[in-house]
């Protein structure tokens, strides 16, 4: 890489570590950049997958205050991401590179539509389970374990807009304030990235160079954002999520 082109990738770094902990989809400003400098996409996958690890992780600490008393919540949903992101890593590496394609788009559309209609679902799901006398389950039972196992695949995968799916459905099938379940979501994502980067580590090649230098810039782009996100209101937080899946839509229709 030249020194312009490595400033461009430190940049995209902090970029999409910023907007990981925020929304998701820190990939789309990641990914186009370093194909720029000549990667090949599976090498530039990986190296982004490796890089990002930081800046989860950094997300996550940022969001510690809100993911108290979430433990057994945060532990049941890891394993489902854990065991999605693995096999999302493998079919990477076996399946051809327009394989996710088609169906990427309309993941995120459908998960955009959730997010709109999450507070309207939300208060018919409490009215529902008043009717009943039935209590929410804490950990979103079994459909929320499979829909973020399956959701963990994707992220496995390509991990452009898995955050906006995250929010999605814990909006619908979980009890709890946005902030809180955005810091379970950055918990779920550094989980996804750290284990399909295990597997990419022995399995694939990558560039230690945008390595490095997204997972420097992809740690301070965590704690800006976790700093930033965390005074969002739930209203602003949810339309900056449609308007960052807007644009993940549009991106991913013109590759």
């Amino acid at each position: 890489m030249t020194t312009w082109e490595m400033l461009a990738v430190f940049a995209a770094g902090i970029s999409a570590g910023t907007i990981n902990t925020i929304v998701g989809s820190g990939t789309l400003i990641t990914f186009p950049v370093l194909l720029a400098t000549g990667l090949p996409p599976v090498t530039a996958t990986v190296s982004n997958g490796l890089g990002l690890i930081p800046g989860s992780v950094s997300g996550a600490i940022g969001y510690r205050a809100e993911l108290a008393g979430q433990g057994r919540r945060v532990l049941k949903l890891a394993v489902g991401a854990l065991i999605g992101g693995l096999t999302g890593a493998a079919l990477l590496l076996a399946l051809p590179s327009t394989a996710f394609e088609t169906i990427v788009p309309i993941l995120v559309a459908l998960a955009l539509v959730l997010v709109i209609l999450q507070p309207r679902i939300s208060k018919a799901v409490q009215r529902r389970r008043e009717h009943d006398g039935t209590l929410a389950r804490p950990d979103g039972g079994p459909l929320l374990f499979v829909g973020l196992m399956l959701a963990s695949v994707y992220g496995g995968y390509f991990t452009a807009a898995q955050g906006i799916i995250y929010l999605s459905l814990m909006g619908m099938l979980l009890d709890d304030t946005m902030q809180r379940l955005n810091a379970v979501k950055n918990v779920l994502a550094a989980i996804v990235n750290s284990v399909a980067a295990i597997f990419f580590l022995f399995a694939a090649e990558f560039d230690w160079t945008a390595v490095v230098l997204i997972a420097v810039g992809s740690a301070i782009g965590g704690q800006i954002g976790a700093k930033v996100g965390r005074r969002l209101s739930p209203t602003i937080l949810r339309v900056l999520i449609v308007a960052v899946g807007t644009v993940a839509i549009v991106q991913l229709l013109l590759r």
